[in-house]
C-alpha cells in the first residue's frame, strides 16, 4: 500500500509565495514517486483543481493570517476519508493548530515543516500582541510533533521557538523542480551597457528592497528590476522617483507582479540574482534555487539566522557577506562586480551544479520519505514495562545491519531500535527494511551518543531494560540471553570476550583497573544489559559530558552506586578488526593519562532523572 501523507499547508498556486511553490513541487514529486500525497489549503476552489487538492474559502485575512471557518471542518472530514498515515504541518499557518482539536488527528503521526519562524518587529504592535495569542499554539503543536523538518542549520541554532525541541528537528534543505517554464516572448526592460540586477518578491518590509533601490538608483554602469506586488509598491516607487537624477532616465524600475513564464524569462536574461532581506522572516530563499536554475549568481545580505547566505556559500553560488541594510557596501559591490564578467560566469555555473546535486525536489522528497518512517516509528504508543529495546548505534554498516536485525528479529526479541549516525550507505533504510525502527540524530554522535540516544529513547518509553550491541556482527545474538541472566544480580551487566584483546589493550586496562579501583577485564565492550536504574542514571546530561572510551560511563555508574558485573560471551571473531583506540603505543599513553585525570578528578553527581514506574515486585530506584 503506498504511504498517503495529509499537507496541511497556507495557500497552493496560482496564489504565488515560495512555500506555496515548494508544496506545489513537493506533492508533485510524491505522486511521482509513488507516495499518495494529499494537500488541504486556503482559498476558493478552481475548475482545474485536482482531486488530491481540497482548498477552504477564506472569510478575512488578519494581520496577514487567513481566516477560513470552515478549515476544521475540512481537515475532520479529510483525515476520515483518506485515513493518512502523517499528518504534515506546513508552518507558520494558523489553521494547522485546529489538528490540536481533532481526536482523529491525536491518532496519527505529525511531522512539522518550520518554513519559518513568526518574526514579530517592534514597530508592529498589531502583529505583537497576535503574537502572544499564537506561541502557545505553535509551541503545543511542536510538543505533539514527532519529527520538524528545518531548511538549514544557521535557521534552526537561531530560532528561539525550536530551542526546546532541537532533539525532534532533523535539517532537510528545500528544492525545486527542475522544469523551466517556457519563455515568455514579451519585450525585456533591460537598457544597454549596464550590469543588469534582478530581484524578485512580495514588496514587504523584511525584503530589503528600499537598500537595494538606494544603492542602484543613479549609479552608472547597473540596472536593478524588481518584479512584484505589495503593501510598499507606493512607497518604493516614490523611493526610485527620489533616487534619479532630474531629467534623467531612472535605472530602477519596479515592473509589478509577473507571470512564472516572465519570471523565468527575467532569471534567464539577468546578469545576477538579489536578495537584500533584512529579516529572518526570510528563512532560505527559494526564488534563490530558481536562479540557480538558470546559473545566474546570487547577491544576498548576510543576514545572521537566516538560511540565505548558508545557501548561497555552502554552493559557491555568489557573494553573501554584504551587510544587512548597508547601502554604501551593496553599492560598492555590485559596481565591483560589473567588470567582472568571468566571476559571475563562475559563480552561476557552481550554483547550478549545486542545485542538481544537493537541492533537487527529489532529493528533498526522498529525505522527507525517510522522516515519515522515522515519525510512523515513534509515534506508536509506549511500550510494555517488561519489554526489553535493543540498540544498535551504527554508521555506515550496510554490510551486517539487514542480517543483525532479522537475528534479532527471528530469535524473538521484537523491540530493536537502530540509531543511523549518518551513514551514507544506506544502513538506515536496510535496517528498516529488515524490520527495525530506526531514528537518525540530527548531527553525527560517535558510538556512545547513538548508544545514549536509545537509551533516552527508552527511558522516555517506559522499557525495562535495554541491551545494546555493535552493528557489525561481533556480538552474537544467541548470547544475550547470557546478559539477561547476569541482571539477576546487577544493575550493569556487560559481556566480555577478553580473547579479541592485543597486548596494548590489555595493558591500558590494567592501568584502569588500578586506579579506578573497577575489577572489569574488557572495558570497551559494547554488548551490555542496562536495568531502568542504569537507564535514568545514563539519560543524565553526566553521561554525554564525560565519555571516554566508555570509561566516563562506567564511573558514572559506580559513583551512583549501581552494581555492575561482567559475564563471559562468545563473539565472532571474524568481526573484529584493528582497535581504533589502541592501535599504537601513542594512543595507549593518551588512554593512560585521560583515564588518569578522570579517575583523580572530583566532580559532582547531579540528582538521577525519575524512573519510569516500576514493574509489580521490582525495587524503586
Amino acid at each position: 500500500m503506498a504511504l498517503r501523507i495529509l499537507h496541511i499547508g497556507k495557500f497552493f498556486p496560482p496564489y504565488r509565495g515560495g512555500m506555496e511553490s515548494f508544496l506545489a513541487d513537493l506533492v508533485l514529486t510524491q505522486r511521482e514517486q509513488g507516495i499518495d500525497s494529499h494537500a488541504l489549503v486556503h482559498g476558493d476552489p478552481l475548475p482545474q483543481d485536482p482531486t488530491w487538492l481540497c482548498r477552504v474559502p477564506v472569510q478575512l485575512n488578519l494581520i496577514y493570517t487567513p481566516i477560513a471557518l470552515g478549515f476544521r471542518a475540512a481537515l475532520k472530514h479529510a483525515i476520515r476519508r483518506l485515513k493518512p498515515q502523517v499528518l504534515h504541518l506546513h508552518m507558520p499557518n494558523v489553521s494547522a493548530f485546529w489538528a490540536l482539536t481533532l481526536m482523529g488527528a491525536h491518532k496519527i503521526p505529525w511531522v512539522v515543516h518550520w518554513h519559518s519562524d513568526v518574526v514579530v518587529s517592534s514597530e508592529h504592535l498589531a502583529l505583537r500582541l497576535a503574537y502572544t495569542l499564537y506561541r502557545p499554539f505553535e509551541q503545543a503543536v511542536l510538543e505533539r510533533a514527532e519529527r520538524i523538518i528545518v531548511t538549514s542549520l544557521p535557521y534552526l541554532y537561531a530560532s528561539e521557538p525550536l530551542q526546546h525541541w532541537q532533539h525532534k528537528c532533523v535539517v532537510v534543505p528545500l528544492g525545486i523542480r527542475p522544469e523551466l517554464p517556457a519563455p515568455d516572448d514579451a519585450a525585456l526592460p533591460w537598457q544597454s551597457g549596464r550590469l543588469r540586477l534582478l530581484s524578485l518578491g512580495r514588496l514587504a518590509h523584511y525584503k530589503g528592497f528600499d537598500t537595494l533601490i538606494r544603492a542602484v538608483s543613479g549609479v552608472p554602469g547597473l540596472q536593478l528590476v524588481i518584479a512584484g506586488q505589495g503593501e510598499n509598491m507606493a512607497s518604493l516607487q516614490d523611493m526610485v522617483q527620489a533616487g534619479t537624477p532630474s531629467g534623467g532616465q531612472p535605472n530602477v524600475q519596479l515592473i509589478g507582479e509577473v507571470s512564472e513564464a516572465r519570471k523565468h524569462q527575467l532569471l534567464a536574461s539577468c546578469d545576477a540574482f538579489c536578495l537584500a532581506s533584512c529579516e529572518r522572516t526570510e528563512a532560505f530563499g527559494v526564488v534563490l534555487l530558481e536562479a540557480m536554475a538558470h546559473a545566474k549568481p546570487c547577491i544576498v545580505s548576510d543576514l545572521p539566522g537566516s538560511g540565505m547566505s548558508w545557501l548561497v556559500s555552502s554552493s559557491g553560488a555568489g557573494l553573501c557577506h554584504l551587510p544587512v541594510g548597508d547601502v554604501k557596501a551593496w553599492r560598492q559591490a555590485l559596481q565591483a562586480l560589473a567588470d567582472q564578467p568571468g566571476q559571475l560566469a563562475r559563480w552561476g555555473a557552481d550554483g547550478q551544479r549545486a542545485l542538481h546535486e544537493r537541492f533537487s525536489m527529489t532529493g528533498c522528497s526522498n529525505a522527507l520519505a525517510t522522516e515519515y518512517f522515522v515519525s510512523q516509528n515513534e509515534s506508536r504508543p509506549e511500550t510494555s514495562q517488561d519489554a526489553i529495546l535493543v540498540v544498535i548505534p551504527a554508521r555506515d554498516e550496510a554490510a551486517t545491519i539487514g542480517a543483525v536485525v532479522s537475528s534479532l528479529l527471528q530469535t524473538g526479541w521484537k523491540h530493536v531500535l537502530v540509531v543511523d549516525d549518518h551513514s551514507g550507505d544506506g544502513t538506515g533504510a536496510l535496517a528498516r527494511q529488515a524490520g527495525a525502527s530506526v531514528t537518525r540524530p540530527l548531527l553525527p554522535l560517535g558510538a556512545w551518543g547513538g548508544m545514549q540516544m536509545g537509551i533516552r529513547y527508552a527511558h522516555a518509553h517506559g522499557y525495562r531494560a535495554v541491551i545494546t550491541m555493535d552493528a557489525d556482527g561481533q556480538h552474537e545474538v544467541a548470547e544475550i540471553p547470557v546478559l539477561v541472566a547476569g541482571a539477576e544480580q546487577a544493575d550493569v551487566v556487560i559481556g566480555a570476550h577478553t580473547e579479541r584483546a592485543s597486548r596494548l589493550r590489555r595493558l591500558a586496562w590494567r592501568w584502569f583497573r588500578l586506579l579506578g579501583g573497577i575489577h572489569l577485564h574488557d572495558l570497551t565492550s559494547g554488548f551490555r544489559y542496562y536495568n531502568r536504574r542504569a537507564i535514568a542514571t545514563l539519560a543524565a546530561s553526566e553521561a554525554t559530558l564525560l565519555d571516554y572510551q566508555d570509561i566516563g560511563v562506567i564511573i558514572i555508574l559506580q559513583k551512583a552506586g549501581l552494581r555492575i558485573t561482567e559475564v563471559p560471551v562468545n563473539m565472532s571473531l571474524r568481526q573484529v578488526g584493528r582497535s581504533r583506540i589502541f592501535d599504537s603505543w601513542f594512543s595507549v599513553a593518551r588512554y593512560m593519562l585521560t583515564t588518569t585525570l578522570i579517575c583523580l578528578a572530583h566532580w559532582p553527581m547531579a540528582p538521577k532523572p525519575a524512573c519510569p514506574p516500576c514493574s509489580p515486585g521490582e525495587k524503586p530506584a
